[in-house]
């Protein structure tokens, strides 16, 4: 499975990597650390930032070693550098 979901998200074929992870946890399957981790890389890839920190974080509570630590952390550092009120001016 994370090989198929790897290979989906290299091929930038987002929206499928996400439907395939989603029905597999529908579907009553266990979600690893790592099915989480590909699903926030799979949402920072369509811009959902808010989605992908979600299951980075997920991943994080079930193993805190994961790599989502680190791209949690690189989320984090991208928002906190993005400039909300230049839109304003």
């Amino acid at each position: 499975m994370r090989q198929r979901i790897q290979a989906l998200l290299d091929a930038y074929r987002t929206d499928e990597a996400i439907s395939l992870l989603d029905g597999y946890r529908a579907g009553g399957n266990p979600m690893d650390d790592t099915l989480y981790y590909l699903l926030g890389n799979a949402w920072r890839k369509k811009g959902n930032w808010q989605m992908a920190i979600n299951n980075y974080l997920e991943a994080l509570r079930i193993n805190p070693d994961s790599p989502a630590r680190q791209a949690l952390q690189i989320a984090n550092d991208i928002l906190d550098f993005y400039n909300k009120d230049m839109y304003n001016q």
